[in-house]
């Protein structure tokens, strides 16, 4: 008997269609075995679609506090996640926010006149990566041919690619030396604000910070302190704390900042990534396989 899934509350025909090529059948709510969710990202919205035959249920963002800072995580049904489905497509962002940085080009883009030439090159530079899971991982590759030092943190052990591996707990040892420092961390109660003053007095004072992971895990007042004191080199946003941006934030008047509106996903990458998620899933929960990104109910991510 094939896998019964329900997509909804929005019946997404790309989700669908995912769901078919796993060899899945789509049925109404009361007769899912699984729930592919896309609706109003709303916790009671979700939880009012459980019932006691749902075992599996998989979500449409990598990041899931919403739902985690909810309670709506149980360890029955499964809960699935996109994490890693957008890690290449949020790392090309990265390398792009770090380039624009080395060369200024977020000041040569905006300039009226001739002036010096202040841009640096990126190559050799030192990366530190916090939080290297899918996105972390992607962007090391992309780090190759730059022949950057790679600093990696993370919980999950070694890292090919990575000259040095540090554990999460012990993250602010790889800041001195960074001419970058990534976040790409998920958002928890254990990273939220783990980037405030005692971080920034850590990091270079021609270092980056780079956040392509939440706004929460950045203290913001700390950060634009540190920005006007040349604590650091400067800050390429893709996320922010509060989000959006409101138009008079002292942030947009820092000239050594770069922001970007939370668009390191293009949409086409986002529905070929969740849409692949989806497959691969429908098929691993048919064949009885562990399924990817699964979350833990416990961590929250």
């Amino acid at each position: 008997m094939t896998v019964a899934v329900h997509v909804g509350p929005e019946p997404v025909p790309v989700l669908i269609d995912a769901v078919h090529r796993a060899g899945g059948r789509i049925v109404p709510l009361d007769e899912a075995e699984a729930i592919v969710y896309f609706g109003s990202n709303a916790p009671d919205e979700l939880r009012s679609m459980l019932h006691e035959r749902i075992r599996w249920v998989q979500l449409p963002n990598a990041g899931v506090e919403r739902w985690a800072d909810a309670g709506v995580f149980t360890e029955h049904p499964v809960f699935t996640a996109a994490a890693g489905s957008y890690g290449v497509a949020v790392a090309e962002h990265a390398l792009a926010l770090m380039l624009t940085a080395a060369r200024g080009l977020h000041r040569l883009a905006r300039a009226t006149t001739w002036g010096p030439n202040v841009s640096r090159e990126f190559a050799g530079s030192t990366v530190a990566i916090v939080g290297c899971g899918g996105i972390g991982r992607a962007l090391i590759r992309m780090l190759e041919p730059f022949g950057c030092t790679v600093v990696a943190v993370t919980d999950s052990g070694e890292v090919p690619g990575a000259a040095r591996v540090l554990a999460r707990a012990r993250y602010r040892e790889a800041l001195p030396d960074a001419d970058y420092v990534v976040v790409s961390a998920p958002a928890t109660p254990g990273t939220r604000g783990m980037f405030g003053a005692r971080e920034f007095e850590l990091m270079r004072e021609d270092a980056w910070l780079v956040n392509v992971a939440r706004g929460g895990l950045v203290v913001t007042d700390d950060l634009v302190a540190a920005l006007r004191a040349d604590h650091i080199g400067g800050a390429a946003l893709d996320v922010t704390d509060p989000e959006p941006l409101p138009d008079d934030h002292p942030l947009w008047k820092l000239d050594n900042v770069l922001i970007t509106p939370h668009c390191a996903n293009p949409r086409p990458a986002y529905w070929r990534g969740l849409a692949d998620r989806v497959t691969d899933n429908v098929r691993r929960f048919e064949a009885g396989e562990p399924l990817e990104g699964r979350v833990s109910a416990s961590q929250g991510f």
